[in-house]
């Protein structure tokens, strides 16, 4: 199924930097179709974005703060975004912003059968990442440059990513285990979707691993196996605890 977006973005919310990267992650998920960003463009502080809005063919829309102290962007980005969904054209909204008004938003969309992905800085709270069904951190799409990075860069590097908790290993765990045949494996795509809808924000770049295999390789709570696949040259990857997770009921 193609699945056309809606991408609303916070301008006032929002740092400019890494646009290009953040549009490359949302074209993983759909076609966006729509692509707004609200601010008030008087502002000298919002001038970062100009250049990058014709580069990446967003369009800017103007709202005025009428009243000091309250975020008028907040109210415009609601409204058109009821106005797109009921114009049902499309099947999907990205919203982009790290402020947790948008949490009712975010839920009305997905209580009419839309696909909700939410992307923001890591302040962003945690009512508004959980009411998506994807929650993105904007510091994970910094992409690394190119030329070769001295000590004092390896090292903010590496604090730029989460160190994964007993916390996370435990949720791991139990989705392996609410997920798992009679010996105690389950397939690892069942498992990474279910971590989603447990836990919206949950990502192994968060932690430096691109991918989730990888995450779990390096834990060493979890056995993986590779199978062969009778309808691809691909292998199949499924997951098992070591240790017998007891969380079904």
């Amino acid at each position: 199924m193609n699945i056309n977006l809606a991408v609303l973005i916070d301008g006032d919310n929002i740092p400019s930097a890494n646009v290009k990267e953040m549009m490359e992650e949302i074209a993983k998920y759909g076609n966006p179709t729509i692509k707004r960003i609200y601010g008030d463009w008087t502002k000298p502080d919002l001038s970062k974005w100009k250049k990058v809005l014709l580069e990446n063919a967003i369009t800017p829309i103007q709202q005025y703060a009428y009243t000091a102290g309250k975020n008028a962007t907040d109210s415009a980005m609601i409204i058109d975004a009821m106005d797109i969904l009921y114009s049902e054209k499309v099947n999907g909204f990205c919203l982009v912003s790290s402020d947790s008004d948008f949490t009712k938003l975010a839920t009305r969309l997905r209580e009419a059968g839309l696909l909700v992905i939410g992307i923001g800085e890591k302040k962003t709270p945690t009512p508004f990442i959980v009411a998506c069904d994807k929650f993105i951190y904007i510091e994970i799409l910094k992409t690394r440059a190119k030329e070769k990075v001295d000590e004092d860069d390896k090292e903010a590097e590496k604090e730029a990513f989460d160190k994964i908790t007993p916390k996370e290993i435990k949720l791991i765990a139990a989705t392996i285990t609410d997920l798992s045949d009679d010996d105690g494996w389950a397939f690892l795509g069942d498992v990474g979707s279910l971590l989603q809808k447990k836990r919206p924000n949950f990502d192994p770049r968060n932690y430096g691993f691109q991918k989730l295999t990888p995450l779990i390789d390096s834990i060493n709570r979890f056995e993986i196996e590779q199978r062969d696949s009778p309808n691809s040259r691909h292998k199949l990857i499924y997951v098992k605890n070591k240790v017998k997770f007891a969380s079904k009921k």
